[in-house]
């Protein structure tokens, strides 16, 4: 993947040339990032090239929240509704 795919509008770039930027900034930026994917690419693909590109400096809020993006969410148990709460099994 090529980084013009990955971050189709530079904001990644330039979250990282932001001074002070927030964690919180990070998160919106990193909301506006993940939209701007052309339909049929692959957001991981895409988080490991900026990585790649990006994130020399790992104490800055953006290396954090892309990082954390890479994680896979953890499920919650899944809520039983219906007869089967009321009754078990």
């Amino acid at each position: 993947m090529r980084l013009d795919e990955a971050d189709p509008k530079g904001l990644v770039r330039e979250s990282y040339q932001i001074e002070g930027i927030s964690d919180a900034e990070c998160r919106s930026i990193f909301i506006d990032w993940a939209l701007s994917l052309k339909p049929g690419v692959d957001s991981h693909d895409a988080l490991r090239v900026v990585l790649a590109e990006y994130a020399g400096d790992a104490a800055h809020p953006m290396t954090r929240v892309l990082t954390a993006a890479l994680v896979p969410p953890q499920t919650p148990p899944r809520r039983r509704g219906g007869r089967a709460s009321r009754v078990g099994g």
